[in-house]
């Protein structure tokens, strides 16, 4: 009788894609970042945070899979590391919400899961379906990743149709990037209704929209004057994995405030 993989996850959204399938069983390991489901992530040892993998603990936890990924910049070097060491791993690099589901099958597919990743696929697609435009028109929906300097997806992130499906419209989303730096005077050109704070790698409760309030260079425009700043935790906007259909919820409420 064969053993059981092992898998060690290098991004949260890669743990998490593993424990909707039903696999957590087969985790050994996670990175530092992975902080969903707590009773899961919580019992398995730390490879240290996304940028930083020591890959020295990888190859002692002995996987037989390797869960990476290509969408956090910095990330490649941590993928050629694994290679070099002679892992097998899979590196998703998904900039469609298409794209997430297509990794949600490979995934499964490598874990003997196949039929679980097509239903699990399949429940997150219906989860996304769009909401129709709001009669007044879209809002322009400014989503933060940083606040210093401020950093915003565009055309090559499935954040932009995560907006759209949400009923509003990303003002930077035909720009053929995954993200950029825009500087005070290209957020008053882009003039957003609202503006989204999903900062990477930050606790919600640290986030702070204050930080947007007082900016000096914003003060006429109208997502200050009208106090629409949001709070979207990045787990639920930034990790290509079923929790998606959780942001595209809160993205809902952003844009019913809009109007």
């Amino acid at each position: 009788m064969s053993r059981p993989l092992r898998v060690v996850s290098l991004t949260c959204s890669n743990t998490e894609i593993v424990c909707a399938l039903g696999c957590a069983e087969l985790l050994v390991g996670v990175d530092d970042h992975s902080d969903f489901p707590p009773a899961v992530v919580d019992r398995l040892p730390r490879v240290g945070p996304d940028l930083q993998i020591d890959v020295g603990k990888v190859v002692a936890l002995a996987p037989d899979l390797v869960l990476a990924s290509l969408t956090v910049p910095g990330h490649e070097a941590v993928v050629a590391a694994v290679a070099r060491a002679g892992l097998p791993f899979l590196a998703p690099e998904p900039t469609s919400l298409a794209d997430v589901g297509r990794d949600v099958r490979a995934i499964a597919a490598a874990l003997g899961v196949a039929e679980r990743g097509e239903a699990v696929a399949a429940g997150l697609e219906a989860a996304l379906t769009p909401s129709p435009a709001p009669p007044a028109g879209r809002p322009r929906i400014l989503l933060q990743w940083w606040p210093k300097p401020v950093i915003v997806p565009g055309r090559l992130s499935w954040t932009t149709e995560l907006i759209e499906r949400a009923g509003g419209t990303n003002p930077l989303g035909g720009e053929p990037v995954k993200s950029r730096p825009v500087s005070d005077e290209e957020v008053r050109e882009l003039a957003p209704d609202a503006m989204v704070l999903s900062w990477c790698g930050v606790a919600p409760e640290k986030v702070r929209p204050d930080v947007v309030y007082r900016n000096p260079a914003w003060q006429d425009l109208g997502f200050v004057r009208e106090r629409r700043v949001f709070l979207v935790p990045e787990a639920v906007t930034g990790r290509p994995s079923p929790r998606l259909a959780d942001g595209l919820d809160r993205l809902r409420e952003v844009v019913a405030a809009c109007r």
